[in-house]
């Protein structure tokens, strides 16, 4: 299983507080949040072994929030392949070269959306990624173009959270 992630609430981009946007941090409330959502999606069976993210500060905040709140406590990989702008073909090498553990993509905005399109077989799928979002596509073959289907996409909304 493949499962990404869309980084959970931060500060507005363009806050002063970070003139790196890379820096940028999640609010406190969104980490209350997306852990809530967490929990939830845990009880169902979100299970990710590993998990690959952006080097973004709000993307690695993100990714630690999934590790401590799910059952495995899975690895936690900075990604660059996974930046804004993210690259499909590094990350689908990288992902193959995990030994068929299920994995978790944390990144970005449209970038998750397209990502998740790739592996479901239409890049120009208009999938609709909330902050905190989260979608499972199960592989039916080798991590790349098409060869996934979607099971779900959860968002805190939709989760009551």
């Amino acid at each position: 299983m493949i499962y990404i992630a869309r980084h959970a609430w931060a500060y507005d981009y363009g806050d002063p507080r970070w003139p790196d946007d890379s820096l940028r941090e999640l609010e406190p409330e969104g980490v209350v949040r997306y852990q809530q959502m967490i929990a939830l999606l845990a009880e169902r069976d979100f299970t990710p072994e590993v998990i690959a993210t952006s080097p973004y500060v709000r993307c690695r905040q993100t990714a630690q929030l999934i590790a401590d709140n799910t059952l495995l406590k899975p690895e936690i990989v900075p990604l660059p392949a996974l930046e804004p702008g993210s690259d499909f073909a590094a990350i689908a090498e990288w992902s193959r070269n995990c030994g068929g553990k299920s994995i978790c993509w944390v990144g970005h905005v449209p970038d998750v959306t397209w990502l998740t399109a790739t592996l479901v077989g239409d890049r120009r799928a208009n999938l609709r990624f909330a902050k905190g979002a989260i979608a499972a596509v199960r592989m039916h073959g080798e991590i790349d173009f098409a060869q996934g289907e979607l099971m779900w996409l959860a968002t805190a909304k939709l989760l009551g959270v």
